[in-house]
């Protein structure tokens, strides 16, 4: 709990996943398959995905000292104890209490990426086969499963599906909510195919998620091998590339739901926008209601309302401890879809301040109890007083 004794929930903390996870845990006919986790670096979040390595290192420099370091000497320290736990889930519930988090939603590190391969028909036999992507993401969830288990009032899992087959990604919806018990699925941003989220195609998904009452959410993260490749693909620097990656994948997704008709197909799914910034919707929603209301009677007929009605309506964003742009994005859509994430254990963490970070933004206290525990409950479906 927060000082003032309200509670709060974190929309999209991380766990850091053993390297061996898929070797242990997937399907033993896809075992010869099985993705590696890479330990050569400092919290090396890498995975090798047949003959690709993901994420994407980029430009390798000579470091000196520090220089060039992407965790701080005062990471090192912070994160000391729960590397030497294997980052298991004792150590997850005590970085809970330092952050004064009375529940989370966890989100992969290594898992955000190892499904950024596209399809054999684009990326031909390099390319990641639907039956491994699906078995891949099942593996991802049974070990979830098992982590949540430990403490399930305070740890809750949401499920990785794999876009390269929607039939299976139905049916592993279904599974990691009926039998697992988990509250959301996410999904990258990145369009396997060359479909856009707006597609017909991924209707079946949408309409379990419907039917089941649990979001879908989108997670960006570092440079895959699916494309659009939102980092922009012609910067070799990390405080460049990634400046872009995160919000623009939410732009992408925002942009394809809410004009693409999905919201009018399906009015009561919700979808959360994750790690990838909130001030950018008033200028994007702005200029996207200002061609809605330009060719959308034309291109788009079937929209009943603005694309920032259907944003208002069925989207959530997260925002970060230190964001202040956050006062613009209230003044312009209110505070009804703002949800709160630390980011844990993340270079770029606030941990375990992002409470103290959070407490300084330009947001009144009825804000930030909504920030902090009442939208996340409607995000995710959690009843208020649990």
């Amino acid at each position: 709990m927060t000082t003032d004794g309200h509670r709060v929930a974190d929309s999209d903390m991380h766990v850091l996943e053993p390297p061996d996870l898929w070797q242990r845990y997937i399907d033993p006919a896809w075992r010869h398959a099985a993705p590696v986790g890479l330990t050569e670096l400092r919290r090396d979040m890498r995975v090798k995905v047949k003959s690709h390595v993901m994420l994407r290192i980029g430009t390798v420099r000579p470091v000196t000292g520090t220089a060039g370091a992407a965790w701080s000497a005062e990471q090192d320290r912070l994160f000391a104890h729960a590397e030497e736990r294997g980052w298991d889930p004792t150590s997850q519930v005590e970085a809970m209490d330092a952050e004064r988090l009375d529940v989370a939603v966890l989100f992969p590190s290594r898992g955000l990426f190892v499904l950024g391969l596209d399809s054999p028909q684009v990326m031909g036999i390099d390319g990641l086969e639907p039956g491994l992507a699906a078995a891949i993401a099942r593996a991802y969830n049974d070990w979830l499963a098992d982590f949540c288990r430990q403490y399930p009032d305070r740890l809750l899992g949401a499920a990785m599906v794999a876009p390269h087959d929607v039939e299976s990604a139905v049916a592993e919806t279904r599974r990691a909510v009926e039998q697992l018990g988990f509250r959301a699925i996410f999904l990258a941003p990145g369009s396997v195919n060359r479909r856009p989220w707006h597609d017909r195609h991924y209707d079946p998904l949408w309409a379990e998620c419907e039917r089941l009452g649990i979001p879908a959410t989108f997670h960006g993260g570092g440079q895959t091998f699916l494309k659009p490749d939102f980092s922009l693909e012609v910067f070799d620097k990390l405080m460049m590339w990634h400046t872009f990656n995160q919000p623009l994948g939410m732009m992408t997704v925002a942009v394809s739901l809410t004009s693409g008709g999905v919201f009018e197909r399906f009015p009561r799914l919700r979808v959360g926008l994750l790690e990838g910034n909130c001030g950018w919707a008033p200028w994007l929603f702005h200029r996207l209601d200002e061609h809605w209301e330009w060719v959308g009677r034309y291109e788009v007929p079937e929209l009943r309302r603005k694309p920032s009605e259907y944003f208002r309506t069925n989207c959530f964003l997260s925002v970060e401890a230190d964001e202040e742009p956050v006062r613009d994005y209230v003044a312009w859509f209110g505070d009804d879809n703002l949800v709160f994430s630390t980011d844990y254990p993340h270079a770029d963490s606030k941990y375990p301040r992002s409470l103290e970070y959070l407490a300084k933004l330009p947001l009144s206290e009825v804000s930030r109890r909504k920030i902090l525990w009442d939208n996340w409950c409607r995000l995710y479906g959690v009843s208020r007083v649990t």
